[in-house]
């Protein structure tokens, strides 16, 4: 079993496919014994589930410092960090996609679930094509940071507005050219029915389905965003993958406390925008100072500092706000 030890991409297949298998068996669990029946998800649980993803992401983080060294676990934490924080953003969204679609909180997790897979294949492929790009031309990482500068600048412009599910150009493309259901149908994707139009019988896409669409369509938006930022912290692709799944898969278990507390964090965006520009500038800021990167530990704790700031300073101009649970 030798072809065990070869590297791939950098790092051992091994390494990989224990990764895979973590993976896999957290979805199991989640979906064949901690929500095997439809149900809805309370704050407290949500809160709980959290904690329990990001203590297994970080100690994840102490593997990779064993097998790995002290660069890499730093890498990996920041990446995680940072990630988890854009994630947030993230989650806001989806709030407004569920409230347009009114889709019940009892069948909230099902869309979540379902999203987070696809959101597994699509980052596989975004980050394997990042790599690629970073491999073969490296100046591809000041465009890069470029990128999440000007990013930055534009998400503290915009902090203030609101997302416009409905003006969104992908859900007016689905509507125009797929017969979509009028109501909900329980937990059902799809369902045959009388096609609203037509008034004929046939297959139609339920709300859900489109929430679920509109779950996909909005990761690959953020991603544009996120997979650059890791890719700024570091090229290798081990590191990127794994701290980007492993803050993705406690962001369903998040969401459910987030969206009871989505009005206390109304300042939480500078704060992220600022962290994108912080992290678009470390490339520029290294080269002028003649170094080959900022020092990981020196980047982790501004990433921390940046979001602790705009997490308290949210929390404290709310704090007259309750908790809708």
């Amino acid at each position: 079993m030798e072809w065990f030890m070869i590297d791939w991409l950098g790092t051992p297949v091994w390494m990989w496919l224990a990764f895979m298998g973590v993976v896999t068996a957290l979805l199991a669990l989640d979906l064949g014994v901690l929500h095997r029946d439809q149900r809805e998800i309370g704050v407290k649980e949500s809160l709980g589930l959290s904690a329990f993803y990001i203590t297994l992401g970080l100690a994840f983080g102490g593997w990779i410092w064993w097998m790995l060294g002290e660069g890499a676990a730093l890498a990996y934490v920041t990446g995680f960090v940072v990630e988890k924080s854009l994630a947030m953003d993230n989650v806001f969204v989806i709030a407004m996609i569920f409230t347009t679609f009114a889709i019940p909180r009892l069948y909230q997790h099902r869309v979540l679930f379902w999203g987070i897979l696809g959101v597994i294949v699509l980052r596989a492929i975004m980050i394997g094509l990042g790599s690629a790009m970073v491999e073969q031309a490296g100046w591809v990482l000041y465009i890069f940071a470029a990128f999440l500068i000007y990013t930055g600048v534009q998400m503290w412009r915009s902090a203030g507005a609101h997302y416009d599910v409905e003006a969104n150009p992908a859900l007016k493309f689905i509507r125009r050219h797929f017969p979509v259901a009028d109501r909900l149908h329980g937990q059902k994707f799809w369902v045959r029915d009388i096609n609203p139009r037509t008034g004929k019988t046939g297959w139609l896409m339920t709300p859900l389905l489109l929430a679920l669409l509109m779950v996909e369509i909005v990761d690959v938006v953020f991603a544009v965003d996120s997979v650059p930022a890791i890719f700024a912290i570091t090229t290798d692709p081990f590191i990127v993958y794994t701290s980007n799944i492993f803050a993705i898969l406690g962001l369903r278990a998040l969401y459910f406390a987030l969206a009871a507390m989505v009005h206390r964090f109304e300042y939480l965006k500078y704060a992220l925008a600022l962290l994108l520009v912080f992290i678009g500038s470390k490339i520029f800021v290294a080269d002028m100072l003649g170094l080959a990167k900022i020092p990981p530990l020196l980047s982790l704790g501004v990433t921390f500092a940046i979001l602790a700031g705009g997490i308290g300073w949210s929390l404290w101009k709310t704090r007259a706000k309750p908790i809708i649970v």
